[in-house]
């Protein structure tokens, strides 16, 4: 019987997941049959970015657009790791506040670090 409630509990999740599915479904379908269809040379190229591909597609990229790559996911981490800080500052009290500020402090002086290394120099 409890199982039966807790499973209960979970039915507006379900109904919300195959309404947004058959949604989905009919938007997709929609867009099918109302769409027009005017494939030309342009649209049907293998690139659309204005000029013809010139070099083969598997050159190795440089190294340090891997690194900013890298280094924008986690910057792009902390600033995840703020929002719910924020939210919460006024239950955590003084102790989440000095915590926040150590780990912001580690960030910045990594952010410098990399900033003196000409890590975020693009030439």
């Amino acid at each position: 019987m409890a199982s039966n409630e807790f499973l209960l509990e979970y039915l507006p999740v379900l109904i919300f997941i195959f309404i947004a599915a058959g949604l989905s479904l009919v938007m997709f379908i929609a867009s099918l049959i109302v769409g027009k269809k005017n494939p030309d040379p342009e649209k049907l190229s293998a690139y659309e970015c204005g000029f013809e591909a010139f070099a083969d597609a598997h050159n190795k990229f440089d190294v340090r657009y891997y690194l900013v790559a890298i280094l924008f996911i986690i910057f792009d981490l902390e600033i995840a790791f703020l929002f719910p800080w924020a939210i919460s500052l006024g239950d955590i009290g003084l102790f989440g506040f000095w915590s926040m500020m150590v780990f912001l402090g580690v960030l910045t002086v990594g952010f410098i670090y990399e900033w003196n290394k000409g890590a975020l120099d693009w030439e």
